[in-house]
């Protein structure tokens, strides 16, 4: 990694957001670090930890982050096998990651919100090329906030994608209220348990369907109800209806139970869209426009069956969204438990252990 000499100049009281702004290339300190890079999709041991990628230069509305932990999720294993081949295929190689949690080492141009050497987490679009699995990130200012100081860097980092993932879902699109009842298929996983503690916040009802393990876990969150999907039939236990359905599995067993429990006006939202899986299978030019057919046809066939409103739903970011999960996080009403940690240069063992499914909670890689 090549970088200006900081302790150096901290030593003569360097003014890092002055230096910064002067910068033509606003690139900071940093030219280059090391990553975890993705050349080639396959199996863990396709990851390489490379001591000099470049740091691009930053643009008027990026912010260059030191990263001190980066999580691993479902999304990450997932690319790396080949999901969204036929996107990311020709921008090969790429850098993994989503989440992060860090120091603020340089400023965009236009950036007001945040100052250098400010901790700060954050979570970049599913579909961003240059990721977090590195020494130094780079995300929009949106995509951050101040990180919560009654957490580690490690807690903070498994908190925002699968929290924005949820409060799209439910905030953005189903606009929850307090009083209305919210069921959660597969409450057990990052997203659905963000999306009960959001709920719960936000003063609604909530029911949720998970494994044995995870059923105490659930209701100490604030569930009403936590059925277990292996022992029990889910519509002879699951009693009502309800306003919002957030299916985190999206198989057809769960989208027809799902459905089936929704008041007239509800929202039912899957995270298991076919966008990606039909333009992989058919390429951008057939599949995205096949992609956009079967959605419009659900949409139009459960509104005129059930009178509801069906919708796959994604993680973006959202600055109102991290704001309100910063303070939830603060106030102790949000946390992603993490189960595991690794040091980044063991990327490949965090990726197998999440792969044979050893390790069940969120992993989280620390950076030193």
């Amino acid at each position: 990694m090549r970088i200006v000499s900081m302790r150096r100049r901290i030593s003569v009281g360097w003014d890092w957001k002055s230096e910064v702004s002067q910068s033509q290339s606003q690139r900071g300190i940093v030219t280059s670090c090391r990553a975890v890079v993705l050349p080639r999709f396959g199996g863990p041991e396709v990851l390489e930890v490379r001591p000099n990628v470049e740091v691009p230069d930053l643009k008027p509305n990026e912010v260059l982050v030191r990263a001190r932990a980066v999580s691993v999720n479902p999304l990450d294993t997932r690319m790396r096998s080949g999901y969204g081949r036929s996107i990311f295929e020709p921008l090969l190689p790429l850098i993994l990651g989503r989440d992060i949690s860090g120091e603020v080492a340089a400023l965009g141009a236009s950036v007001r919100s945040l100052i250098v050497g400010q901790e700060v987490f954050g979570a970049l679009h599913p579909t961003a090329i240059r990721g977090t699995y590195a020494d130094y990130a780079i995300l929009s200012e949106d995509e951050l906030a101040p990180k919560p100081v009654a957490v580690t860097h490690v807690e903070a980092s498994a908190i925002p994608f699968a929290a924005l993932t949820a409060w799209r879902a439910i905030k953005s699109t189903a606009r929850i209220s307090e009083g209305q009842r919210l069921l959660v298929i597969g409450g057990g996983g990052a997203v659905g348990f963000a999306a009960i503690q959001l709920s719960v916040a936000a003063g609604c009802h909530v029911t949720t369907t998970c494994g044995s393990q995870s059923i105490d876990r659930l209701l100490a969150a604030g569930a009403e109800q936590a059925v277990d999907y292996t022992a029990e039939d889910l519509e002879l236990a699951i009693k009502g209806n309800f306003d919002a359905v957030l299916d985190t599995i999206g198989v057809p067993e769960t989208e027809r139970v799902g459905i089936n429990l929704l008041k007239r006006g509800g929202h039912y939202m899957t995270l298991q869209g076919e966008a990606a899986s039909l333009t992989d299978r058919y390429g951008l030019a057939v599949g995205l426009p096949l992609a956009t057919a079967v959605l419009l046809k659900k949409q139009i066939q459960y509104r005129c069956s059930h009178g509801i409103e069906y919708c796959w739903t994604f993680m973006r970011a959202d600055s109102e969204g991290l704001d309100e999960i910063r303070n939830l996080t603060e106030a102790g009403k949000l946390k992603i438990p993490v189960e595991k940690t690794f040091p980044i240069v063991q990327v490949r063992e965090a990726h197998e252990a999440k792969d044979k499914r050893h390790i069940h909670g969120k992993i989280v890689l620390e950076l030193d």
